[in-house]
């Protein structure tokens, strides 16, 4: 049979990394505590703010200060209604449970949550947080009291922590004295409406309603949810997620092909103008995925489809299938075999995507979207006259003749005319309907099998019934994964009534591990690719696969968020932490199990599959070492938490990074498209959270979030890091970026503190205003990084948070004055009624201990064109102090082989072979050229020219372009030849008369180009030309300013040294920069290039603080940077290579000794240094096999 024979493939999971293999042996985990002890049966080892005034109409309750939300920042979606149902706990006696459910939707960044009276709901002193769902915002509230009365508001909660209060009077909900689980369903802001309490059968509790409770039934209790005789839920997904007109039965045609929308297409281009005006001419369903196939099908085979097209396609097919957009009969007949073949060519066209070496994980994330939105093509569609059912149905003698009409017209005509997802809600609705009333069971039972039948036409089938359809297709193994999954669903499924609740985190694992298997089974079979020739058989069985395998990726979902829940009433992350501090690190394995299957699924489904592999390794090799890194006599509890949320942190940011994917792809794309074809606003705001909340990624980044809360109580510290001490007093105020108009007018004018959302690591703190006084970063950095030193120099408190609540209390705060006290002890950042307005810090801006704005550059002395000075005869007024300081570095190498420390640790190091391209080399090549004037002038203007309006963005660039257009003489490319050997490849530096200057540093100002030759002559003169001019960037004018440097007197000599090959980089600085202790030499080490470590890549080092006097060395934190920086073979063209980092394979992470040892030998030479050069230092250097290089040294700023 072809489509067996098509998939009956070697069930191996499509490869995560290029260089990996993946296998599968989803039976060889039969208890989830073995997790970690059989990963290999996978891996074969390889803002929006709204701000709105609060109701007059509050409760009792206490204030709410900045504390008070208790909740985590999320996203949600505006608009609706609560609901509310009940469990029976019998325990420990009858008690009684209520479940809320708030289908009103919220702005993007809000959500909903509760206060109310008693334990359950924190007596008012705390909200209790709301989770989205597709149906609405739901609290379930647990042992109640039976006749007890629950008084509770529901709040909005904003993005920067505010809280919006609805109108009116508290809510009060009188249970029924005997127990039981109810719901009730409530709407935003109308507290004085009618609830009712219901079981959760559907009937009125104990014929007792809530206070009001109206005497008939709400108007949406028909549309409870009808279950067939094995109690299947029949409502599918199209039916829950129905946001369509209301469906109203009909005895003849009076289908309205009257159509409303707006089709405006004058703000739109490319492929949503396309969309928008195909949809205009196409009212049909059919029409409209003719439409979808234009965008998304090439007219050549092979061609691939703008990216643009597949995600305007996925969010109109989206909002197809919700009847967000309306589908009416556009005139003929159409049977469904006509959507079918639409879909089939749609489907190709995805899969051969999918299936493409060069498709991006963006992509990737948007196809896989597509699929389930399309219909099925399965042979019983594809038949010219299909789902012939419904006609058999509506002429049955069993039945009344009304209700043969209804079914003739509002079903059986309008799907053989123009099918469309509105007919499988009618069809819901009609079944719904007569499974209530008196009819025949033998026409309720065809009608249900009708019901399954367009099910499966609309792909709409649950879980268990899209994996039973492919069952017969599979090979053994896979059958046998299918049967071991849905055991263990089963066993989940039966749990409450079973197993005891501390059990539950076992049985999800369990199951979701078995669900994984499953996944990587389906994968393996599709990993083959899609031949051209394929039959259609072969491709109706592969969307089966397909969705089959989706599907799975989706209730892991569920299964992910039942666990985090499940944690959460076990203690969550302080139970966890109680235990880490008892040595008892047992009860993280479920935890870190759940996490690793999160991520598993992230590479299944394309998104950075090395990044999930190597995050993967780690979490298997810190689970499986345990607490057994020796830093000390005893086992070092924080030391393991340090390692294990090192690798936690890298799992978030791959969270964090398909979210930012999703918000970068969706929102803008959605509000044009939805503007143009008049879609609903809800739907419109809605869509991207959507997508975002029902990913698995979702219930990744929160468990994540759970297992770092409780690292962060081990560790201490409180979430905080303080890389510059002191106290500082000012008003907080947020902002995106610390850059120049970062800051409106109404913020200046003050002392201000800062809280800044990300950083590059290369900012410049003064450069967004001389005001700034403090800074809260709301990410980690390096401590040594540019941004940390320029920081440290400028006299800025700078501390970073990194714990979710503490930043959401802390935009409580903007607008007010906070002072922020910063040590190695701690950090507090408080609202302040005093006097004082001035930062203080450790003597802050100094270098070397002199104090300092540099008011002038350095002296210079131009020497001629065709200049190439050896470096131990460069000096600062030829060079500049940083070349001057490498030809010192050269001869103290030298020396450092005799030299130890107090303790006995050697001091030897190397240093790379240079030669300098003095000043003046710059300056005769712009004479050569004859631009000197036009260059005299720009430089002039950048003295002058405002930022505001991009005026001196235009300068720096034009100024920049001139440089660059300058060409070094051949005859100083010959000349650097031969100073290094033949094949050397080296790296081009900046060395100007304005840094490493006591009082500006300059650090990470100027462009380095790694990866050139000398013997490719072109390459090597454009990356010289690159640096000279990056002494013109906006940055480092601005900077210039900041410092009081005039622009004129600013210039560029090039530091030529051999590039290194090293295995880690580091930063290293002689006197702590925390709290001055002397005695103590600081590093920060990152694998390969040390542009990680300047630049402010996203991650950490590894942070080692290592007495000078003894041989004390403490890990402080462990490097989790995704990427290394190498240097690849072939040309040698000023690139740089990038790999991703496994630290399940690196030393300096798994050698307690190694780490020792690498601190003490830095320590030894950072001692040696500052003796030698006369004052502490901010040294750059590199680990070569077993050699430490020294590159460059410059005073430390204190």
């Amino acid at each position: 049979m072809a489509s067996t024979a098509a998939l009956r493939l070697s069930c191996s999971c499509p490869s995560l990394a290029s260089s990996s293999t993946i296998t599968t042996d989803p039976l060889a985990l039969s208890e989830p505590a073995n997790f970690f002890g059989h990963r290999s049966s996978f891996y074969q080892r390889r803002n929006l703010q709204i701000h709105r005034s609060t109701p007059n109409a509050r409760p009792h309750q206490p204030s709410l200060t900045k504390q008070g939300s208790g909740l985590s920042m999320r996203k949600h979606p505006r608009g609706g209604a609560l609901a509310a149902t009940a469990e029976t706990s019998t325990a420990f006696g009858t008690k009684t449970s209520l479940k809320i459910l708030l289908a009103n939707q919220v702005n993007f960044g809000e959500r909903h949550a509760v206060f109310g009276a008693g334990d359950a709901l924190k007596n008012w002193q705390e909200a209790v947080e709301m989770h989205w769902t597709d149906g609405g915002w739901v609290l379930d509230v647990g042992a109640l009291q039976p006749g007890q009365k629950v008084e509770f508001k529901a709040v909005i909660v904003h993005g920067d922590g505010g809280v919006q209060w609805e109108n009116g009077p508290n809510r009060i909900i009188q249970l029924p004295d005997g127990g039981g689980a109810y719901s009730v369903t409530l709407h935003w802001e109308k507290t004085g409406e009618e609830l009712q309490l219901q079981g959760v059968d559907g009937q009125i509790a104990n014929g007792e309603a809530a206070q009001g409770a109206p005497t008939e039934a709400p108007k949406d209790a028909g549309n409870g949810r009808a279950r067939s005789e094995n109690g299947a839920s029949e409502v599918s997904e199209f039916g829950s997620k129905w946001q369509g007109k209301d469906i109203a039965f009909m005895r003849s045609n009076e289908h309205s092909r009257e159509r409303s929308g707006k089709w405006d297409t004058s703000n739109l281009s490319g492929p949503a103008a396309r969309l928008v005006d195909g949809d205009k001419h196409g009212g049909s369903w059919w029409q409209k995925l003719e439409v979808v196939k234009g965008l998304v099908v090439p007219p050549e085979v092979g061609q691939k489809p703008d990216f643009d097209a597949l995600v305007n396609a996925n969010i109109y097919l989206q909002w197809i299938n919700t009847g967000a957009i309306s589908c009416v009969e556009s005139g003929g007949h159409h049977r469904p075999n006509k959507h079918a073949e639409i879909a089939r060519k749609i489907f190709r066209q995805l899969e051969w995507e999918l299936g493409r070496k060069t498709t991006t994980s963006e992509e990737m994330l948007v196809l896989r979207r597509i699929q389930p939105r399309l219909p099925s093509f399965s042979e019983q569609f594809t038949q010219s006259v299909p789902l012939t059912r419904i006609r058999d149905i509506a002429h049955r003698n069993d039945i009344p003749h009304d209700l043969k009409q209804e079914i003739k017209h509002t079903i059986q005509n309008k799907l053989h005319r123009n099918a469309g997802p509105e007919d499988l809600v009618a069809t819901e609705a009609m079944l719904q309907r007569v499974s209530k009333g008196d009819y025949s069971q033998d026409f309720v039972k065809e009608l249900r099998v009708f019901y399954g039948e367009l099910k499966d036409f609309f792909n709409a089938g649950s879980l268990t019934e899209r994996l039973e359809q492919i069952r017969h297709s599979l090979d053994d193994s896979a059958t046998s994964a299918l049967d071991h999954f849905l055991s263990r669903k089963q066993i989940l499924d039966d749990f409450d009534a079973q197993q005891k609740a501390e059990k539950l985190p076992e049985v999800l694992v369990g199951a979701l591990h078995a669900l994984t298997g499953l996944r990587a089974q389906l994968l393996g079979g599709l990993a083959s690719g899609l031949r051209n020739d394929a039959p259609d058989s072969s491709l109706a069985q592969r969307q089966k696969w397909r969705l089959s395998e989706i599907g799975l990726e989706d209730y892991s979902f569920v299964l992910l968020s039942r666990f985090v829940n499940a944690v959460e009433e076990k203690g969550g992350p302080a139970a966890l932490a109680e235990e880490a501090k008892k040595s008892n690190v047992q009860p993280f394995n479920f935890p870190l199990g759940a996490t690793v299957l999160g991520i598993r699924h992230l590479g299944l489904s394309g998104w950075q599959t090395a990044e999930c592999l190597a995050i993967e390794n780690e979490l298997h090799a810190w689970q499986h070492a345990g607490i057994v890194d020796r830093e000390g006599p005893v086992k070092d509890v924080k030391t393991w938490a340090l390692r294990l949320k090192a690798t936690l942190d890298r799992a978030r940011r791959l969270a964090e990074s398909y979210s930012e994917a999703l918000l970068e792809i969706y929102p803008e794309r959605s509000l044009k498209l939805g503007d143009a074809l008049g879609v609903p606003e809800n739907s419109v705001r809605t869509f991207t959270e959507a997508e975002i909340r029902a990913s698995v990624v979702f219930q990744l980044s929160k468990l994540c979030s759970l297992l770092l809360k409780a690292l962060r109580d081990v560790i201490g510290g409180g979430g905080w890091d303080a890389l510059v001490s002191g106290s500082a007093v000012g008003t907080l105020v947020s902002v995106d970026r610390i850059e120049p108009g970062a800051l409106t007018s109404a913020a200046k004018g003050g002392p201000l503190i800062l809280l800044v959302k990300e950083a590059s690591g290369d900012e410049e703190v003064k450069a967004a205003g001389e005001e700034v006084k403090g800074v809260v970063l709301c990410q980690e950095l390096p401590h040594l990084s540019h941004l940390g030193v320029r920081a440290r120099q400028e006299g800025v408190v700078f501390v970073t948070a990194e714990d979710e609540e503490k930043v959401r209390d802390l935009r409580g705060l903007e607008g007010k004055r906070v002072k922020i006290d910063a040590s190695a002890e701690g950090v507090t950042v408080e609202p302040f009624d005093g006097e004082e307005a001035v930062s203080s810090n450790n003597g802050a801006a100094s270098a070397a201990g002199v104090p300092g704005k540099a008011s002038s550059a350095g002296k210079i002395k131009y020497s001629p064109g065709g200049t190439f000075i050896e470096l131990a005869d460069t000096t600062v007024e030829t060079g500049g102090a940083k070349a001057a300081a490498c030809g010192e570095i050269a001869g103290l190498a030298k020396s450092s082989t005799e030299v130890k420390s107090s303790s006995g640790v050697p001091a030897t190091f190397k240093s790379p072979t240079g030669g300098l391209i003095p000043f003046g080399a710059l300056e005769a090549a712009l004479d050569a050229s004859k631009s000197r004037a036009k260059f005299n002038e720009l430089v002039k203007k950048t003295e002058t020219a405002k930022v505001e309006g991009g005026e001196l963005d235009a300068v720096c660039n034009e100024l920049r372009a001139l440089i660059e257009a300058q060409r070094l003489p051949e005859k100083v490319i010959q000349r650097v030849g031969k100073a290094f050997s033949a094949d050397a490849r080296l790296i081009v530096r900046s060395s100007a008369n304005v840094e490493d200057l006591a009082g500006m540093s300059g650090a990470g100002l100027y462009d380095s180009i790694p990866n050139v030759k000398a013997s490719e002559p072109e390459e090597f003169a454009e990356a010289v030309s690159k640096v000279w001019a990056s002494l013109f960037t906006r940055r480092a004018v601005l900077s210039r300013r900041v410092a009081g440097v005039p622009q004129k007197e600013a210039a560029m000599a090039i530091l030529v040294q051999e590039l290194l090959a090293p295995s880690l980089s580091f930063v290293l600085h002689t006197v702590s920069p925390v709290d001055g202790n002397r005695d103590i030499v600081q590093a920060e080490i990152a694998l390969g290039l040390g542009e990680t470590l300047a630049s402010g890549t996203r991650g950490t080092p590894w942070r080692l603080a290592a007495s000078k006097s003894s041989k004390t060395v403490d890990t402080l934190a462990f490097a989790n940077f995704s990427e290394k920086l190498v240097v690849a073979g072939g040309k040698a063209d000023g690139s740089m290579t990038r790999e991703v980092a496994d630290y399940s394979k690196v030393a300096l992470t798994k050698d307690a000794e190694e780490r020792i040892r690498l601190g003490q030998r830095l320590a030894s030479i950072g001692a040696y240094l500052e003796k030698s050069l006369g004052a502490p230092q901010d040294v750059e250097g590199a680990v070569v096999g077993g050699d430490v290089y020294i590159v460059q040294s410059r005073p430390q700023p204190l």
